[in-house]
């Protein structure tokens, strides 16, 4: 019981670390925005907390088991959409920016492979931190939020902001999720 009490206790910790990246990411926008989101995934990788899309790609690495990934994943997802529902009511221009941000998703090939990118990048990052260098998480997350890469977390957190709720986040989830072990799969071998 105390290890997923643990488990949840961290999941919610990276889930309001994003938060607050998303936040300043809604509030100042580009180019200022993205760069400042970094802090939330250093924060999430220096204090060992639990996201979904920086545990993913070590799921057999790290002999991490499904049902503690599956938890993270839905601790995240709750957390990350109450959170955006908290910020909701702090500042209207976030409000107008989530909404607009929202409008632009769909279910497409087109979204579902800019999660794959996403999740490709976040895998990157987080590898990078765990050889010693925050150098892939200070230019990762800025490039995957300037190409338009797409955040299953980050993304349920602006669903929250918005108040609504759109099914492309299960496309997100299912993308980054693909993109974060395609990439450990071809680069395995070569990552002793």
């Amino acid at each position: 019981m105390k290890k997923y009490l643990e488990l949840i206790n961290k999941s919610i910790g990276a889930a309001l670390l994003i938060s607050l990246g998303n936040f300043a990411l809604l509030k100042l926008g580009n180019p200022i925005g993205p760069v400042i989101f970094s802090l939330g995934l250093l924060g999430v990788c220096y204090m060992g907390l639990n996201l979904f899309t920086g545990k993913c790609g070590f799921l057999f690495e790290d002999h991490i088991k499904i049902k503690d990934l599956l938890i993270i994943l839905v601790v995240n997802l709750i957390f990350g959409y109450l959170f955006g529902l908290l910020y909701s009511i702090t500042d209207k221009d976030i409000v107008t920016n989530a909404v607009s941000k929202v409008a632009t998703w769909d279910i497409s090939w087109a979204f579902f492979i800019k999660s794959v990118l996403c999740g490709i990048i976040m895998y990157i990052a987080v590898y990078m931190y765990k050889k010693g260098t925050p150098l892939g998480i200070i230019f990762g997350i800025p490039l995957f939020i300037f190409c338009g890469f797409q955040h299953c977390i980050a993304n349920i957190i602006t669903l929250g902001v918005a108040q609504t709720f759109d099914y492309s986040i299960f496309i997100c989830i299912l993308g980054n999720f693909i993109g974060s072990i395609f990439i450990w799969l071809i680069s395995k071998n070569y990552n002793k």
